[in-house]
C-alpha cells in the first residue's frame, strides 16, 4: 500500500503537468477529486474562486498574498483565455498602464470580451475581474504582453478618457513618450472622425515637450476638414515632467516617477547639519550596528537575537569547527549583515570626505550586495551565480499589488535610478526617493530591503543626520507606507515615516 508522502508524491506529479504546460489558472476538472482535495489540504493548492485554483506553497501564513499576487497576471490569462478564446482585451486604461510598466494588481481588473456577462467576478484577496460585453479593437490594434490581449500604445491614447490623464499621469506620460511618430493615433483619428479626441492628444503631446506630434494632429485633422480644439487634458497646475525621447518606456517610468515624486515631498525633516567629524561620525555607526543588524534582518523575517550577532561579529561564531554553527541560514545572514556593514562603513567615510553620494552609490551598491550572501555562497547554501549581480527571474513582493519589473527592464531601469541618484542636489530626495525606487525596481534576487535601507543611511550620512534604525516594531507602519508609494504613487506616508523617525531617534539621543 501507498505511504502518504508517495500518494502526495503523485498528486504533486499530476499538479508539476500542469505547470509544465504553462497553466496557472487550474480548472477542478484539470485534477482528479483525489488529487485535488490532497494539494489543498497540504497546501499546494488553493482556491480562487469556485471552480478555480492556483499552486502555492505548504506553510504561508493566514493573510500571505505572496502566492495570489505572483500568479495574478498569468492566471487572467488562463481565466480570459478558457472564458473566451482570443475575442478579449484588457481596457485601455489597464493596457496603458501595462505598456508603462506598471503591473501591480489592480483592485479591480476591467476586461472587454465577446459574450461578457456584464458582471462582477470575485478573486482573491479583495481583487475582482469586470468583463464587459464592448466591442473589441481592431486585430491591428491589439497588442500581446506577456500573453496578455492589450490595445497597442497608439489605440489605447485614443481610447482612454480624460479622467485617465489626471489619475494616471505618469502611466499617460511615459506612454506619450513611447510614440515616435502621429501616423498610428492619426489613421484610427481620421477614420472615425474623432475631433474631440485629437484635441485632446494634441493638447497631452503639447504639454509633454512634443508640439510636432501636436501640430501634425491638428494639421492632418484640419486637411480632412475637421476644426480641432486643442485641449490639455492634464489636471490643471499639475507638473509632468517631460519624457525623454526614442527611450525605453521603463527609463521614462523611472524619470518619471522621480520627478512627479520629488515634487510631492513634504516638510518636517530635521535641520541638516554638516558633519564636520568622520571619525565621530563612524564611531556612531559602529556602536549601533548590532541593534541594526538586529531590526533589518527582523524586519526581513530572519530569527536573529542580538546575541547571536554579538557572537558573530566578536569571532565566536565558527560554521567549520562548530557543529552548531553550520547550515544556520539566520547565522548566515547575521554574518552577511556585518560584513556588509563593514562595506558601507567605507562608503560613507568617503562621501563624508567629500566624494559625491550619488557617485559612491553608483560605485558601491553591488559590493554592499555581494557581500550579504558571500557567506552563504562560501559554506555552499548559496550558488555562486547568486552575487553576479541583478536578477534573472521576476520577484514579488510579499502583501504588495506592485509587481517590479522584469529582469529585461532592470536592466534599462537601474542606470536611469543612478543617473537620478546621482543629479539630484536635494538631500531629503536622495534619502526618501533613493530607498523607495531602488525597491520598486528590486534589481536584486534577494536583500532589497537591507539594501535599500543601507542606501537610506548612506544618504542620511551625506545629509548630515544619523544612522536610521527602522525598528521590527515599526514593520507594518514602513511597509504599509511603501505600499501607498508602490501601488499608489503616493511618496508622502513614506516621507513623513523617515521624517518622524529621524526626528524621534535624534529627540532620543539628546535627551
Amino acid at each position: 500500500m501507498a505511504t502518504a508522502h508517495e500518494k502526495l508524491a503523485k498528486s504533486l506529479t499530476a499538479l508539476k503537468a500542469l505547470q509544465d504546460r504553462g497553466r496557472t489558472a487550474i480548472q477542478t476538472e484539470d485534477l482528479s477529486r483525489t488529487d485535488r482535495e490532497r494539494l489543498v489540504a497540504a497546501g499546494y493548492l488553493q482556491s480562487v474562486m469556485r471552480g478555480w485554483y492556483i499552486a502555492s506553497r505548504p506553510g504561508e501564513r493566514a493573510g500571505d498574498t505572496a502566492a495570489w499576487y505572483a500568479a495574478y497576471w498569468n492566471f487572467c490569462r488562463d481565466y480570459l483565455a478558457e472564458r473566451f478564446g482570443r475575442n478579449w482585451c484588457l481596457s485601455p486604461q489597464q493596457s496603458l498602464r501595462l505598456h508603462a510598466g506598471d503591473w501591480s494588481a489592480p483592485v479591480q481588473l476591467l476586461v472587454r470580451a465577446e459574450g461578457a456577462s456584464n458582471k462582477v467576478v470575485a478573486l482573491q484577496n479583495g481583487s475582482t475581474l469586470y468583463d464587459v460585453a464592448a466591442e473589441l479593437p481592431e486585430q491591428e490594434d491589439r497588442t500581446l504582453l506577456d500573453g496578455l490581449s492589450v490595445y497597442t500604445i497608439d489605440a489605447g491614447l485614443v481610447q482612454v478618457p480624460e479622467a485617465f490623464y489626471q489619475s494616471n499621469q505618469i502611466e499617460a506620460a511615459t506612454c506619450l513618450g513611447a510614440v515616435k511618430d502621429g501616423s498610428g493615433v492619426l489613421r484610427l483619428l481620421l477614420k472615425g472622425s474623432l475631433v474631440v479626441r485629437a484635441g485632446r492628444l494634441a493638447g497631452a503631446f503639447r504639454r509633454i515637450g512634443r508640439s510636432d506630434l501636436a501640430d501634425q494632429i491638428i494639421a492632418a485633422m484640419k486637411a480632412a476638414g475637421q476644426t480641432v480644439q486643442e485641449s490639455d487634458p492634464f489636471a490643471s497646475g499639475a507638473r509632468i515632467p517631460q519624457p525623454l525621447r526614442q527611450v525605453s518606456p521603463h527609463v521614462n517610468r523611472i524619470r518619471l516617477l522621480w520627478e512627479k515624486m520629488r515634487g510631492d515631498l513634504p516638510g518636517g525633516f530635521p535641520d541638516i547639519v554638516p558633519v564636520n567629524d568622520p571619525d565621530g561620525y563612524i564611531a556612531r555607526m559602529e556602536a549601533v550596528i548590532d541593534q541594526d543588524a538586529y531590526h533589518s534582518l527582523s524586519i526581513e523575517g530572519y530569527q536573529v537575537s542580538e546575541e547571536l550577532i554579538t557572537k558573530i561579529r566578536e569571532g565566536k561564531w565558527d560554521p567549520n569547527a562548530i557543529e552548531g554553527d553550520r547550515n544556520q541560514r539566520d547565522a548566515m545572514a547575521a554574518r552577511g549583515y556585518l560584513d556588509a556593514f563593514g562595506q558601507v562603513k567605507g562608503s560613507v567615510r568617503c562621501i563624508l570626505e567629500g566624494q559625491a553620494p550619488g557617485a559612491v552609490a553608483d560605485r558601491d551598491l553591488q559590493v554592499w550586495y555581494q557581500a550579504l550572501f558571500a557567506p552563504g555562497v562560501k559554506a555552499g547554501l548559496t550558488r555562486a551565480e547568486f552575487l553576479a549581480g541583478y536578477r534573472n527571474n521576476p520577484v514579488y513582493i510579499r502583501g504588495s499589488r506592485h509587481t517590479p519589473p522584469s529582469p529585461e527592464a532592470v536592466r534599462d531601469a537601474m542606470p536611469a535610478f543612478h543617473e537620478m541618484l546621482t543629479a539630484e542636489r536635494d538631500p531629503v530626495a536622495r534619502i526618501v526617493l533613493g530607498h523607495f525606487i531602488f525597491v520598486y525596481i528590486h534589481p536584486f534576487p534577494d536583500g532589497n530591503g537591507r539594501t535599500a535601507r543601507f542606501l537610506m543611511n548612506l544618504m542620511c550620512a551625506a545629509a548630515g543626520y544619523p544612522w536610521l534604525i527602522i525598528k521590527i516594531d515599526q514593520r507594518t507602519e514602513y511597509m504599509a507606507a511603501l505600499e501607498s508609494a508602490s501601488a499608489g504613487q503616493d511618496i508622502r506616508p513614506f516621507a513623513a515615516f523617515i521624517a518622524a523617525s529621524l526626528k524621534a531617534q535624534m529627540d532620543a539621543a539628546r535627551a
